[in-house]
């Protein structure tokens, strides 16, 4: 349907008035034939439709989907904010609790490709709606699973993984196709800024609603309200952009490449490989620290004397509510600096975009070692050494979806999306929680059991991240030497399978 400026449906020759809005301007291929007066007609609500296209523009759309990623990590770590309180109300051991962040990567990285696949053939809009309302839905649910069924609880994670993946594998794609260049860094910048302003927030509100009501299942029964919000809201207000078009000004795809095609493709594309992997240390690191640092903080304030073990109904949040608002905080400073950096360093060099992450990630292991070394002695210092460390850390998280959407033509980005999310949650977060709590099980069990060892155990353990984090920034090292190159294949490759409008008008 066509509508003109007062909402009135334009019934004749209108056959190819599709418009999409963005930062560069407005790109359509004008209709033919001008209707006249008697070709015009208004029917009832068609001005309410008119106005409601006019709010979707590609801000507004940005702004809903940075809202609703804030939302998918603010759920998927309000169960870490709470962690204590869980493990102490189910009765079990470092490796089990753990067990709860690695069961909801395996869900989540398995869907990925499926959601990848249907991204890119289908309506995005109401597969990521779709997947909010049932990761709600669980877990709003899981809050009444009691304490003989851990199992349960377990499963409920995995089932939420599989409602977030859908949103982490389509919303970048979105974005992608309605901002170009330095337009398209800004706003990926924004929308992945709500990882760890989620992260931290999640942090904060299990806390918050736990001390406010004096049960850890409250924590559960806030942010499914607000995901079902947000879910109406992309229904309502976020276009479906067509693939590639602000890429191409308005050109139209006129060849779509098989699923088999696209992954011979993206296997062959070093820069999207390198990314990957290195994406892949990044997360390993992140799930680890969002998972056990609040409890490792804990741990050392026992071993000063500043605290005593948690034999309590309900647990104290302090660190969980600190180290909430230190990742959202650092998560602010990290992608806004990692933004300005890469554009300013876009001046100098071509390949600034996987530099400027090796350089964060290997200045980010520094710190992080340093957390270990000084937790001991000084909380404050092992805080200063995560704000430092972190900061250097989530310098790269828009960066590298920007090399994605570089380096991969725009027909086959949700399949490689989905399968750089699978690929940094299998070699990732999807074994270090597990891995760190079994590590930290295995060494209390060499010697007797003591608040000392329990942390020192614990800490041993967290000290295998500096190590990944170092081998992510080598990745990013090699993605640089490739960049170039795959840029423009891609670019090339887009070309060819564009065919472009017979008229543009900007």
């Amino acid at each position: 349907m066509c509508v003109d400026r007062d909402g009135c449906e334009i019934e004749a020759g209108c056959g190819s008035a599709d418009e999409v809005r963005t930062l560069s301007g407005s790109m359509m291929s004008p209709a033919p034939v001008k209707p006249s007066a008697a070709e015009l007609h208004c029917k009832p609500g068609h001005k309410f439709r008119a106005a409601l296209l006019r709010c979707r523009s590609p801000a507004a759309a940005a702004g809903i989907l940075s809202f609703g990623n804030i939302l998918n990590y603010m759920d998927r770590y309000t169960v870490a904010g709470v962690l204590l309180d869980i493990q102490r109300h189910y009765e079990v051991l470092d490796s089990e609790i753990g067990l709860l962040q690695t069961v909801f990567i395996c869900s989540f990285m398995v869907a990925a490709p499926i959601f990848g696949y249907l991204g890119d053939r289908f309506n995005r809009k109401v597969i990521l709606s779709c997947g909010i309302f049932f990761w709600s839905i669980v877990t709003l649910s899981s809050s009444f699973i009691s304490k003989e069924y851990y199992w349960l609880f377990v499963l409920s994670r995995g089932l939420v993984g599989i409602g977030e993946s859908s949103y982490s594998s389509i919303s970048p794609t979105i974005i992608g196709d309605l901002f170009t260049n330095n337009s398209r860094t800004m706003m990926l910048s924004v929308f992945y800024l709500a990882i760890p302003l989620g992260s931290g927030l999640g942090y904060i509100l299990g806390s918050s609603a736990k001390e406010a009501a004096g049960d850890w299942h409250w924590a559960l029964r806030v942010s499914p309200v607000l995901g079902i919000t947000a879910g109406t809201l992309i229904l309502v207000f976020v276009p479906e952009p067509k693939r590639g078009i602000a890429d191409q000004m308005g050109g139209r795809i006129r060849t779509r490449t098989s699923w088999l095609c696209d992954m011979k493709a993206l296997a062959k594309n070093r820069s999207y490989v390198f990314s990957s992997l290195a994406s892949a240390a990044v997360s390993f690191a992140t799930g680890a620290f969002g998972m056990w640092i609040p409890v490792y903080l804990a741990r050392a304030q026992v071993v000063q004397k500043a605290a005593e073990p948690c034999s309590k109904a309900t647990c104290s949040s302090t660190d969980s509510l600190i180290f909430g608002t230190i990742t959202c905080v650092t998560g602010l400073l990290g992608v806004l600096i990692g933004a300005a950096t890469t554009r300013l360093c876009r001046q100098k060099t071509e390949r600034a975009d996987p530099l400027v992450c090796a350089v964060s990630m290997l200045g980010s292991a520094i710190f992080i070692c340093l957390i270990f070394v000084v937790a001991k002695k000084s909380i404050v210092g092992a805080y200063v050494c995560i704000f430092i460390g972190e900061t250097l850390l989530f310098l790269n998280w828009a960066i590298t979806a920007d090399i994605l959407m570089f380096v991969v033509i725009p027909t086959r980005r949700a399949t490689a999306v989905a399968f750089q999310s699978f690929t940094s949650h299998l070699l990732g977060d999807a074994g270090s929680p597990y891995l760190i709590g079994l590590i930290s099980d295995t060494l209390q069990k060499s010697y007797a059991t003591s608040a000392l060892w329990r942390f020192l155990s614990l800490g041993y353990a967290l000290m295998l991240c500096p190590f990944i984090i170092v081998l992510g920034g080598m990745f990013f090292l090699a993605t640089a030497l490739f960049f170039l190159d795959d840029r423009e294949k891609a670019d090339k490759q887009l070309s060819q399978i564009t065919r472009p409008p017979s008229t543009v008008k900007v």
